[in-house]
């Protein structure tokens, strides 16, 4: 199986942490969609199995209008052999959800919402310059599970500047009072070429505390764990195995195929990354060019990336598969580092496969890194 990503590169106002690829300025929308479409085209053998999952991010995805997805649905199913009953998820904005744009959403066959909450506070809502406000958060949610949506999945922040828990332990106890069955929770970071990074330059914000931060996503895991979400992954929790399809393949390295600018792809074999320019994405398409970076990966960045992704996963590193398909004996040759960090209480051993400890998952990039080839 396979997995398509879409990348939307178009938000209403640009969030004050975020450093994804995206625009405020929607002039070239309509040039951008038909060059997506294109794209699709050029990359019908980028992936050969059939397409299990359809993930359309951003930027903010809901702004599409329905001619517009219906446009990129059908060159999909053109080009692409689809499984049946595939996922297919839409990242959205509450205030983007109203009662016509989830119908539509219905009648395009998807079937998975992932809503952009961040938090129920108004004022975070705010600092964060969000566009919706907490009751707009609230109504969204119960029109998606009223109107059929039984999939809905809420995007969570923590560590928000503060004295106390008391909004994190609020923001999850109303994300709970919806019966979702999925819920990803993210640390607030400030990246450099953000609102933020700059603010922190200034001095108008302080840096991260590291301490709160750990304390915050101790809150976030026990809470959940009281709830019975698993914690499949580092960020993502989810209820009666509800796991996101599409992020679980990532995960598991299986291929997939990103359009749109910025998106990445992966087959096993290579990795492509589009150019993050919407200009220079259309016009390169235009020319029938795909405007991509190629890497080629080489033995050992193949068991980096394994070791990379799957670490994060509750199900961990099986470094007997790493021996059965690349011929290495992983443990052999990281024999020093791997007794370190089970030394330290940072990962631990079941059967043949390597898991990150709680202590663990909060150092998660350091102790990836370490294991490095």
């Amino acid at each position: 199986m396979a997995g398509i990503y879409v990348h939307i590169p178009y938000c209403k106002k640009a969030c004050h942490y975020c450093d994804f690829h995206f625009s405020t300025n929607f002039s070239t929308k309509k040039a951008l969609v038909t060059a997506i479409n294109k794209e699709l085209t050029f990359q019908k053998a980028f992936v050969k199995s059939k397409i299990e999952t359809i993930y359309f991010g951003g930027g903010t995805p809901s702004i599409l209008n329905l001619k517009e997805l219906t446009l990129i649905f059908s060159s999909i199913h053109k080009n692409f052999r689809i499984a049946n009953n595939p996922e297919i998820t839409i990242e959205c904005n509450p205030d983007d959800l109203s009662s016509q744009k989830l119908h539509e959403f219905i009648k395009l066959g998807i079937n998975r919402l992932s809503v952009g909450i961040q938090t129920f506070d108004d004022g975070f809502l705010k600092f964060l310059n969000r566009v919706h406000s907490s009751l707009e958060a609230e109504s969204s949610i119960k029109k998606a599970q009223d109107i059929g949506f039984e999939n809905v999945t809420i995007d969570l922040i923590y560590g928000l500047p503060n004295n106390s828990h008391k909004v994190l332990e609020s923001d999850l106890q109303k994300a709970i009072s919806f019966g979702v069955s999925h819920i990803s929770a993210y640390c607030l970071t400030v990246e450099e070429k953000t609102v933020f990074g700059n603010w922190l330059k200034k001095g108008k914000i302080n840096s991260p505390n590291e301490d709160f931060e750990a304390e915050q996503f101790d809150i976030v895991v026990e809470y959940l764990r009281e709830k019975d979400f698993e914690q499949y992954e580092i960020s993502n929790f989810a209820k009666s195995k509800k796991y996101s399809k599409h992020n679980s393949n990532y995960w598991n390295q299986t291929p997939y195929l990103g359009v749109g600018p910025g998106a990445h792809s992966f087959n096993g074999k290579v990795r492509q990354f589009n150019v993050k320019n919407n200009s220079k994405y259309i016009k390169s398409i235009n020319d029938g060019k795909i405007p991509a970076a190629i890497e080629y990966l080489s033995l050992n960045e193949k068991i980096n990336e394994y070791v990379l992704t799957t670490l994060r996963t509750m199900w961990g590193c099986d470094l007997e598969l790493i021996k059965k398909q690349h011929n290495i004996d992983f443990l052999q040759k990281k024999q020093k580092e791997i007794k370190d960090l089970i030394k330290y209480e940072l990962v631990y051993f079941n059967e043949s496969k390597l898991i990150l400890t709680k202590k663990g998952k909060l150092q998660a990039d350091w102790v990836t890194s370490f294991l490095f080839l």
